[in-house]
């Protein structure tokens, strides 16, 4: 049952991790490297059972692949998940047991920050492994990625408002930002130094709190946030939030957050583009933290970095010139530039006479 799930994903190798001493229970999914090592983030979060960790793990994992190339990065895509409560199960054996882990793929694996860990993980993880990013400057780094990639996000939204409403000015918008974690929260501090007027909401109302205290944003319950006639809807929250029933209520005319994975299906990007609202590719929009991160293989500078993170605005002006002139949502613009590069490169690295894997593998058809 699992290989015939691999094959339809198409990635190429899973790798299930157990240390018992460590507490350690961990998947590490490689997707596709054809552009190069595969990068992404590891995840930590109390999954309910394996089969819902595995599910995360093969889905985000083949979102880097497509993050990766439409950033124009040398990297391919990957992803790992530890199963557990980041709030109460972290330790340091916990985390240099899951970089044992890593540096036994040889490189085929590089990790990074995500959702449930930080820079200290990274500094654990790096004690065993140099296949880590997102560690402390002074080992070569550049720590946190959150603020790159709110900044990257915010070149998206220029992008974005610049091509739904003929102006970049953030100054003359109104937000709707839904979910206000490190990434979430860096996004509304840009925002608000631009002058945009901003309504807020998360499931933790300490933060909420934090956003109207700090910021001056206006608090919203979780459940409204739909219902907010804005300019602009940013979902910054966790996957799945935008199927056909919360797209009913969405009363922006432009879509555009941090959030993995934020459409239910295709679908629901297809009928977007139908009713004339803007959605801004979540891959392409939170590119800026990879971006970031991609550049310590090689020898970090900083300079490079945000000059790097500033190309979302144009990868993004591609994907909407795609869509427009194919009919396509942009969801399909981006995916095909990304799928394009993947095969281009991949026939560069081929014998002559071999064919390429198939690209419905990974669509994941």
């Amino acid at each position: 049952m699992l290989f015939e799930t691999l094959e339809t994903s198409g990635h190429e190798q899973v790798v299930f991790c157990q240390n018992r001493e460590a507490g350690l229970k961990a998947i590490i999914a490689i997707h596709n490297t054809t552009l190069g090592p595969a990068l992404g983030g590891v995840r930590m979060r109390p999954y309910a059972n394996t089969d819902d960790a595995l599910r995360d793990v093969l889905r985000l994992s083949r979102t880097m692949t497509y993050k990766n190339a439409l950033a124009g990065l040398n990297v391919g895509g990957g992803k790992a998940v530890i199963i557990g409560d980041p709030r109460t199960d972290k330790s340091e054996v916990l985390f240099r047991a899951f970089g044992r882990q890593v540096e036994a793929l040889g490189g085929r694996y590089i990790t990074a920050e995500d959702v449930g860990t930080d820079v200290n993980d990274m500094e654990q993880i790096y004690l065993e492994t140099g296949n880590v990013t997102g560690v402390h400057q002074v080992h070569g780094g550049s720590g946190d990625p959150a603020p790159f990639t709110a900044y990257g996000a915010l070149q998206a939204l220029m992008a974005s408002v610049k091509r739904k409403f003929g102006h970049e000015e953030v100054g003359k918008l109104t937000i709707a930002v839904q979910g206000l974690g490190h990434i979430g929260m860096e996004l509304v501090k840009l925002l608000r130094e631009r002058g945009a007027k901003l309504y807020v909401t998360d499931l933790d109302p300490v933060r909420v709190q934090q956003a109207v205290s700090e910021y001056g944003c206006e608090a919203v319950k979780p459940e409204a946030i739909y219902d907010v006639a804005a300019d602009v809807f940013a979902p910054c929250a966790m996957e799945g939030g935008i199927d056909m029933a919360t797209l009913d209520r969405i009363k922006a005319k432009v879509i555009c957050g941090t959030a993995n994975n934020q459409l239910a299906s295709h679908a629901v990007g297809d009928e977007l583009y139908k009713r004339g609202i803007l959605w801004a590719p979540d891959y392409a929009v939170n590119a800026g933290g990879v971006m970031n991160v991609s550049l310590e293989i090689d020898g970090y500078n900083r300079e490079r970095a945000m000059r790097l993170i500033r190309s979302i605005y144009h990868n993004l002006g591609r994907v909407f010139d795609l869509s427009e002139r194919d009919g396509i949502s942009p969801q399909r613009a981006a995916d095909r530039l990304a799928e394009n590069r993947i095969e281009a490169i991949g026939k560069l690295k081929l014998p002559l006479g071999r064919a390429t894997p198939r690209m419905s593998q990974l669509r994941g058809e």
